[in-house]
């Protein structure tokens, strides 16, 4: 007799706040009790590469995980098709011997494995989440049954291991958000479910190259604001929140880009935001002077207000508040015209 695993079971196991590799054990710790195997694998999709990242596996050893982590392995999962929106499917399904797929003959097999079942993972909307791969030495095909239960729980399983779901929570933290990007280790990035996209977060802007680097820096947490319309802010800023540690499988993405409306900036000009960010590097009068083209006492007089604005008594004191508070426009876009 099978062990029925109850619905609620799987949901407080996908609902979890535990790290996204412990809800990927404690679903296999389950599934064997459902389904049965000998080996298992369960993967996050990269869905630009293409390639798969473990979160979790049962009795596969290091160099079966490596094996099943690299490109062959992709490769095969797009030829087969296993990478489709479609029931369970083993080796028994295909009009093919298992010995034409590469990752079976070089890998599978060797290691002793004659029979899976695989499923591929998706999130509301089609979105591919992952792949799960039940493994098994005997020869017999899985049975209809275990097909079933596996097919009936899916939905859990790609809920539970999205790794879009908690960074989507993470924006929490930004009142507002109005759109947002996922930063991927590669330079690229995704669309943030749930968020619209906005063209100061595509292709090379300026604002995503200053959120990489503080995400280099390794910073958790960076606000700071941009200009709408132009260098002098016709359109007014919007702030720009990047969040540096809030993805559960940092070998593909680095971090998240979320803009919001601007609430406040303490009467602070376009000019005296660009003049902060310089303040927040530590610059000198001179160099502000210098790198926006200005004369030296017009900068002065510019710290001058700043400082009354942030009731501060220095310099050094103002630019640690903007900083804190994000209320700076980065250097590297002062330099742009």
């Amino acid at each position: 007799m099978h062990y029925t695993l109850s619905r609620a079971e799987l949901n407080e196991i996908a609902a979890s706040a535990e790290p996204i590799t412990w809800r990927a054990a404690a679903f296999l710790e389950k599934l064997h009790r459902v389904v049965g195997f000998d080996g298992a694998w369960l993967a996050v999709a990269d869905p630009v590469t293409h390639a798969y990242t473990s979160l979790g596996s049962n009795d596969l050893d290091r160099s079966t995980l490596s094996y099943l982590a690299g490109p062959w392995t992709a490769r095969d999962i797009e030829w087969t098709g296993a990478n489709r929106a479609r029931h369970p499917m083993s080796p028994s399904d295909r009009p093919y011997p298992v010995e034409e797929i590469q990752t079976w003959a070089d890998c599978l097999l060797p290691a002793g494995y004659r029979e899976s079942l695989c499923v591929a993972l998706f999130a509301p909307g089609g979105r591919h989440v992952g792949l799960l791969s039940l493994l098994s030495s005997s020869r017999e095909p899985p049975s209809p049954g275990a097909r079933r239960r596996l097919g009936a729980i899916t939905a859990v399983l790609s809920k539970g291991v999205d790794p879009m779901r908690s960074m989507h929570a993470a924006t929490g933290v930004v009142q507002g958000a109005t759109a947002g990007v996922v930063v991927r280790v590669d330079g690229g990035t995704q669309p943030l479910p749930g968020l619209d996209g906005h063209s100061l977060l595509a292709g090379d802007s300026p604002v995503l190259e200053a959120a990489w680097r503080a995400i280099r820096a390794g910073d958790v947490y960076r606000s700071f604001l941009w200009p709408l319309g132009g260098r002098h802010a016709p359109g007014g800023h919007v702030r720009v929140t990047v969040l540096g540690t809030a993805c559960e499988v940092p070998e593909l993405h680095a971090g998240m880009v979320v803009l919001s409306p601007l609430a406040q900036c303490r009467g602070l000009t376009p000019r005296e935001l660009e003049v902060l960010g310089h303040l927040v590097q530590g610059h000198s009068n001179r160099e502000i002077a210098r790198r926006l083209v200005l004369a030296q006492r017009t900068v002065a007089s510019h710290v001058e207000h700043i400082l009354v604005k942030f009731e501060a008594s220095t310099r050094t004191l103002a630019a640690v508040r903007a900083d804190r508070e994000g209320l700076y426009v980065p250097v590297a876009h002062s330099r742009t015209t």
